[in-house]
């Protein structure tokens, strides 16, 4: 008697349950639908884009860092101590170019140090005589992510004008960012004012990995995961002060957009950006891969085509830097 009347109570709660989410969907963006939706965005958010894996110790950074690879770190752009980059050189670069790269993580998150951003990249272009710069700057919530994309900047232009002390070439930089990182990369990409501004010159070329942020009012009218919602608040002129496409009125330098077939928005927004940009002469172009959000971070410098693609991208944008990835390590 008594589990028949358990049995009849968990069916009038599944009942009621049901009876409310048909009621949450009918009425739209209720609050219970909120709730619900809020739960399922905030779980979500945890995998793709607003964590990554922890920055790696200095014992396990030195198992994989190629022994022909020099290293300096923490070099300083700001008073912050997040705005510091590492710079990754062959022993004897002379006038080598540079890949300049902005680390992910929903712009609360990250670090330069990470595996997923610098380890296979370093491992492949270094030892052949690419220089590699790893870039840190502020985080949400004390740099919103114009902020950030200046701290970018600052970065970018302490790079250029010191290259020529660690063997790069200030004329010579490709710019490179992964996910909220391309989000950046693709803002001074658009806007080349907020990068002159903070002294930096002219880059080879821009490669952006897997950003879904490129349109950035299209992404916050749209449902979206509530991390978005942290980095570009609620503002209409906001979200178009932050938005790449919005902020892109004129050629720019060749450009790569790298995005995961994986996830909903991320191709269609490379290929709208890469649509406008071409339609200002750009030279621009989508690379669409089946590879995770990480991966396609993390698999970049690995040997394969994806590797490959890009580097024949990187190869088109300057006769030495395509000689330099023609050659074995050295």
């Amino acid at each position: 008697m008594n589990t028949l009347i358990d049995v009849e109570r968990a069916a009038r709660r599944i009942a009621c349950l049901l009876a409310l989410l048909l009621a949450a969907g009918a009425c739209g963006a209720g609050p219970l639908r909120e709730r619900l939706a809020g739960r399922a965005t905030d779980g979500a958010a945890q995998d793709p884009l607003d964590a990554d894996e922890a920055p790696p110790t200095p014992g396990s950074r030195a198992r994989w860092l190629p022994p022909q690879v020099q290293v300096l770190r923490d070099v300083s752009y700001g008073a912050d101590e997040r705005q510091r980059f590492d710079v990754y050189r062959p022993a004897h670069a002379h006038g080598a170019a540079t890949v300049f790269m902005v680390h992910g993580g929903g712009w609360a998150h990250g670090d330069k140090t990470m595996d997923s951003v610098v380890k296979h990249k370093v491992a492949a272009w270094v030892p052949r005589g690419v220089v590699v710069v790893s870039v840190n700057y502020r985080m949400l919530p004390q740099a919103a992510p114009l902020e950030q994309a200046r701290d970018v900047a600052r970065a970018l232009a302490l790079a250029q004008a010191r290259s020529a002390e660690w063997g790069g070439d200030p004329a010579r930089f490709v710019l490179m960012g992964h996910s909220a990182g391309a989000h950046l990369v693709a803002l001074l990409d658009a806007a080349p004012a907020l990068a002159a501004e903070a002294g930096a010159t002219r880059w080879l070329g821009s490669v952006l990995l897997d950003s879904a942020a490129l349109d950035v009012p299209a992404l916050m009218q749209a449902r979206h995961l509530r991390l978005y919602d942290r980095a570009f608040g609620r503002e209409p002129a906001d979200w178009r002060a932050a938005s790449p496409w919005h902020r892109l009125a004129a050629r720019g330098a060749p450009l790569l957009a790298v995005c995961s077939t994986r996830r909903d928005e991320a191709c269609p927004q490379a290929r709208r950006y890469v649509e406008k940009a071409q339609s200002f002469g750009s030279r621009a172009s989508v690379l669409p891969q089946d590879l995770s959000h990480r991966d396609i971070n993390l698999q970049l410098g690995e040997p394969g085509a994806y590797s490959g693609a890009v580097e024949a991208f990187l190869r088109s944008l300057d006769d030495g830097l395509a000689a330099t990835l023609a050659a074995a390590p050295r």
